[in-house]
């Protein structure tokens, strides 16, 4: 789980407006952090099915904010598919 400040420094990064909390490219950003920190955790209990389910959740989530993104605007997607470095 992400401290508030790391959830901070990331929203800083990816916010497109002073107020921006929870535009799809931050909150694209914030999944794709949890999901790094979830995946090391499962490399060391990978028999932690509970968490393995949340990881999956999670990456279908971003995977429709992507898509829903891309739909909406072409150069922003693939901006934050750059930055975060994701494959398409």
């Amino acid at each position: 789980m992400l401290t508030p400040e790391e959830k901070t420094k990331i929203i800083e990064k990816y916010k497109l407006h002073k107020a921006d909390t929870g535009s799809d490219e931050v909150q694209i950003a914030l999944l794709s952090e949890e999901i790094k920190q979830l995946l090391s955790h499962l490399k060391k209990h990978s028999k932690d099915l509970h968490s393995k389910r949340g990881l999956l959740k999670m990456v279908s989530k971003r995977r429709k904010l992507l898509k829903h993104l891309k739909k909406e605007s072409e150069r922003r997607y693939n901006k934050i598919i750059k930055a975060i470095g994701l494959k398409r």
